[in-house]
């Protein structure tokens, strides 16, 4: 008994018995098992150039290991270093300061719609009461 792959890349009997019954049943399997039998001795090198691109693209974002200013890579001038982080330091209390007055007009808003509301209910709890029909203790007989 060999110890041999059954399903391998190429035109083998149950390669072809596959990619058959994928068309049949839903023409995408059988057109993956097409490509597989193609180009499925090529997947580990397909791997590694995508492996490749995706290490180049990192690469070319300055996701590597020359990190500082808060994520930046360093530009390699001092003077226009120091001025970047000045001014996304200047950037943060900037941003810090609108989110606190933002979160301050939300609890304005949120005050002014409390008491609307507790206006509105108040003036439906005086007309009901209004409008309240006089109990009778009356028994009409028909």
């Amino acid at each position: 008994m060999t110890n041999t792959q059954a399903l391998r890349p190429g035109w083998t009997p149950l390669s072809i018995a596959l990619m058959v019954l994928g068309f049949i049943v839903f023409w995408p399997l059988g057109l993956a098992m097409l490509a597989y039998i193609l180009w499925g001795d090529r997947l580990p090198e397909f791997r590694r150039q995508a492996r490749e691109a995706g290490a180049d693209f990192k690469r070319s974002f300055g996701c590597g290991s020359r990190r500082s200013y808060g994520g930046f890579a360093s530009s390699g001038n001092a003077a226009f270093d120091d001025y970047r982080a000045a001014e996304l330091k200047r950037l943060d209390e900037e941003r810090r300061r609108l989110d606190e007055e933002r979160a301050a007009f939300e609890a304005y808003v949120r005050n002014l719609r409390r008491a609307r509301d507790q206006e509105e209910f108040d003036r439906f709890r005086a007309e009901r009461h209004t409008q309240r029909p006089a109990k009778n203790d009356d028994v009409v007989d028909l």
